[in-house]
């Protein structure tokens, strides 16, 4: 399952809903910065395991299992042990620019800042958990096969719409520069 089918999916449908209950957002607003965000997060996470980070980003999924999955209601409803566990992700996932992606986000949605990061910050746990499950079904124990399940929930081939429009450099990799383009260029190119 790539990222596009998970929002259109009856788990996403149930996390727009939740996230957009705890947060005061409407079902369009949070599934915007949702579109926005998700791909974002996932890009990062790319980015982090092809630059050496893969074996730290294997460790976290240890206490990522996808269970969350399992329980998804009795999480939403508890927003402040969420959103806490999020602002750590979303940190580790974004460095110093986490700051830039929720910008571009809320400027690219239309949806106030602070809202964005209630938003991604309930979602990081939750991309977090599909992560997690998906390693484990597949059996991955490795950067390399974690990456290509991250490239997988990005859309897979390189022919994938998705993909093509976050590969905005046409280099035909996705790199948080990439992703950060489509934000609003928050982000030089190194």
């Amino acid at each position: 399952m790539n990222i596009t089918d998970l929002l259109n999916s009856d788990l996403g449908r149930q996390i727009i809903s939740g996230i957009g209950a705890q947060t005061g957002t409407s079902t369009s607003q949070t599934a915007s910065v949702l579109s926005t965000a998700l791909p974002a997060m996932l890009g990062g996470l790319h980015k982090n395991a092809a630059a050496g980070g893969g074996e730290d980003i294997l460790n976290a999924l240890q206490s990522h299992d996808g269970s969350i999955l399992d329980n998804l209601t009795d999480f939403l409803g508890n927003s402040g042990a969420a959103t806490a566990d999020g602002h750590s992700i979303l940190g580790h996932i974004f460095g110093s620019q986490l700051g830039a992606v929720k910008n571009g986000i809320s400027q690219q949605s239309g949806v106030d800042a602070s809202k964005v990061s209630s938003i991604i910050a309930m979602a990081a746990p939750i991309v977090m958990g599909i992560l997690g499950k998906q390693q484990r079904s597949d059996g991955v124990s490795n950067t390399s096969g974690l990456t290509d399940i991250l490239g997988g929930l990005l859309g897979g081939s390189g022919n994938n719409i998705l993909t093509s429009l976050l590969d905005q450099d046409g280099d035909g990799k996705l790199e948080i520069e990439d992703v950060a383009s489509l934000l609003g260029g928050f982000f030089g190119k190194k």
